[in-house]
């Protein structure tokens, strides 16, 4: 008798389709609200997403999960309101929710308390704060989508039942330590992150988007090619990598995807017709990961009147060549196509800001320029490894890629690409602080639209007293002074377009909010209030309109 082992998630919604993505613990036919979908199976997992479809726009969908004929979600004495299927409108408001970065701790003390106060502490979970706040409110009030913009799981950090589990089943003496090595690590650490009843909830009834970033695979992974060469002379890498991008296309992926593409994707349909797909999967992950296609990954959809385009800005990089790209060219096309077209907002989703404080930019310009040999061979070697101890691989880090992307900012913009939509905002997470930058073009640009960068991040991982210090120095005018002398001395441009945070950053577990009703658009930042993590409080720290 098959039970639900994680999920139910809401993952993909549209105004009459959405889809519902579970992990059962025997093979079982899935049904919800009429649908049916087999699992599939991989090395001992099984896994359904069921496509609803048919539904009717800006409808309240509740439902149930049936296994086997079964009803086994919702559980029994759940203290929660019912799990529901809340399809779009176009013609009613869109709400939005944003960030990144979430360790799967337990949410009692010490891991409520800050990092001064213990080392374990990451302060409360924005995410479960969130989701006991929307239980106390009416539902017309809650969210309709949830982007998870990277770092849902950290595979070398925290997370006590993964690294219980993983010391019970081999030697962590030896590499990759106490790190996930397999996709049987991986997997646990997934129900360590999303079996929580209260996030549990939340993920069954808020349609989830979600990408990749470095800590769902390695620190730095794909930093630099350097980095990409070290870590393929180890030997338990090829393990870490194939697990990573299997157990994330299982995961993550396949929820972020239409029915459509559902049905024509040809990698699903040989994981459903294969008794165990593992080894397929795992031959698929390893040709993947020495390709760049990042669109691959990269995803895109309407949601009413908004255009959004999800990047994937990690495993689709250009390294090995001059000029290095973060993302590579196929991709760039499929990015330009998705930005073309007539919508009132466009979304520009990526784990990494392609916006930063404008000192840290020019810093990570001039280091890519030291990286490519601006001011000869020894500084390179400098340049590298200042590049690797300090995260300098942001879009400022790949200035082909960063000036590619203000060109299609401003021809969007300017109306080249279709109407020019009323506002274009950039979302992204990683840097565990958040801040909103207002865009400007230069003159003659033709922009009428209204151009931002939204960074939120973290949900749950906070920087400490010394990090934030650290963080804030990019916003000193001396900082921003020296940065950009040594950008022009390394032969660094300044960048086309030119843009200012309205207001220092917060270092919170937060979430940012985007409200969305016909062309006007309003940015929330809510941070958690320490004290009380059984109820937790939420109060705003930033509130503007956008458009």
């Amino acid at each position: 008798m098959a039970n639900l082992i994680v999920g139910p998630l809401l993952r993909y919604v549209s105004e009459t389709e959405a889809t519902i993505w579970v992990e059962t613990d025997e093979p079982a036919d899935v049904e919800v609200l009429g649908n049916k979908s087999r699992t599939f199976h991989v090395e001992g997992h099984h896994y359904a997403i069921v496509a609803v479809r048919g539904l009717e726009p800006g409808s309240i969908n509740p439902y149930e999960v049936r296994i086997d004929g079964r009803s086994r979600w919702p559980v029994p004495g759940n203290a929660f309101p019912a799990s529901a299927i809340g399809t779009l409108n176009r013609a009613e408001p869109l709400k939005l929710v944003f960030g990144s970065c979430r360790v799967a701790v337990p949410h009692d003390p010490p891991y409520s308390l800050t990092k001064d106060q213990d080392d374990r502490g990451r302060e409360i979970d924005a995410l479960y704060a969130l989701a006991l706040c929307m239980r106390a409110r009416p539902r017309a009030e809650w969210p309709q989508v949830l982007m998870m913009l990277g770092d849902q799981i950290y595979a070398d950090e925290d997370s006590p039942k993964t690294r219980e589990f993983i010391r019970r089943r081999r030697d962590t003496s030896r590499a990759p330590g106490e790190g996930v090595a397999d996709f049987e690590e991986y997997t646990r650490l997934y129900w360590e992150s999303w079996r929580d009843p209260t996030l549990r909830w939340l993920f069954s009834t808020v349609s989830t988007v979600m990408i990749f970033d470095d800590h769902d695979v390695h620190d730095d992974w794909n930093t630099s090619a350097a980095w990409v060469e070290t870590m393929r002379a180890k030997p338990w890498w090829r393990e870490r990598i194939t697990s990573a991008l299997v157990s994330y296309w299982i995961y993550q992926h396949l929820g972020n995807l239409a029915p459509a593409e559902l049905d024509e994707s040809e990698l699903l349909e040989q994981v459903r017709a294969t008794p165990d797909a593992g080894p397929l999967l795992r031959e698929w992950a390893w040709n993947a990961d020495h390709s760049a296609n990042g669109s691959r990954w990269s995803h895109a959809r309407d949601l009413g009147n908004t255009r959004l385009i999800v990047l994937d800005s990690r495993e689709g990089r250009v390294l090995s060549k001059a000029p290095r790209k973060i993302v590579d060219d196929e991709e760039w096309k499929w990015i330009e196509s998705a930005a073309s077209g007539d919508f009132e907002h466009l979304l520009i989703a990526d784990t990494l800001p392609v916006l930063l404080s404008p000192g840290f930019h020019d810093a990570e310009a001039w280091n890519e320029a030291l990286c490519d040999g601006a001011w000869g061979r020894a500084a390179a070697k400098l340049g590298e490894r200042i590049r690797r101890a300090l995260d300098l691989e942001h879009w400022a880090a790949f200035n082909d890629s960063f000036e590619r992307m203000a060109g299609l900012l401003a021809a969007v913009g300017a109306g080249k690409r279709g109407p020019a939509p009323a506002s274009i905002v950039m979302l992204a997470g990683d840097v565990h602080h958040a801040y909103l930058a207002e865009v400007a073009f230069r003159r003659g640009a033709g922009v009428t639209s209204a151009v931002y960068q939204a960074v939120c991040s973290p949900f749950r991982n906070p920087l400490d007293a010394h990090e934030r210090t650290f963080a804030r120095m990019g916003n000193s005018f001396a900082f921003r002074l020296l940065a950009g002398l040594l950008a022009r001395a390394a032969g660094v441009r300044r960048p086309a377009i030119r843009w200012r945070l309205v207001q220092d950053p917060t270092f919170d577990n937060q979430f940012a909010t985007l409200e969305i009703s016909g062309d006007e658009m309003t940015f929330r930042i809510e941070k958690v209030v320490p004290g009380d993590w059984e109820n937790p409080r939420i109060e705003a720290s930033l509130e503007r309109r956008l458009a």
